[in-house]
């Protein structure tokens, strides 16, 4: 059971896969990369650093896992119901609300081009990571 995403995460071990996620060269890479192998192999290393022995599998499936548990917890805090919740909400909000999100942009020429903007940027959010 030691190998693979089957292994618990304790509290340690996932703050310190944020701290790591957290930074802005790391958040840059893993944004609309689909071959991401590279990065959490890289984040694997990064965690042994710290004193976390996982492998990029792991490291991916947590990724994973605690985003799509943002998504939900998000979601449902859009819809009005914040009574679900989650144990690294705001750490994680931090970290993926200001995830680039690609949009379509008009070209003098009339062609389209894909641009990258932030969503929920203010004059102090990058100040403060």
């Amino acid at each position: 059971m030691e190998s693979g995403a089957g292994k618990h995460w304790t509290e340690e071990e996932v703050k310190a896969l944020l701290s790591v996620w957290s930074e802005k060269n790391i958040r840059k890479q893993l944004h609309g990369t689909l071959r991401n192998k590279g990065i959490f192999i890289y984040i694997a290393k990064r965690l042994q650093e710290l004193g976390v022995c996982r492998d990029w599998k792991q490291c991916r499936a947590k990724y994973k896992n605690l985003k799509y548990e943002y998504r939900t917890v998000k979601y449902a805090h859009n819809s009005g119901d914040v009574t679900k919740t989650m144990k690294f909400f705001h750490d994680l909000d931090a970290i993926l609300r200001y995830e680039p999100v690609t949009q379509l942009a008009a070209e003098e020429n009339g062609r389209c081009s894909a641009t990258e903007t932030q969503l929920n940027t203010s004059p102090t959010a990058e100040s403060t990571q």
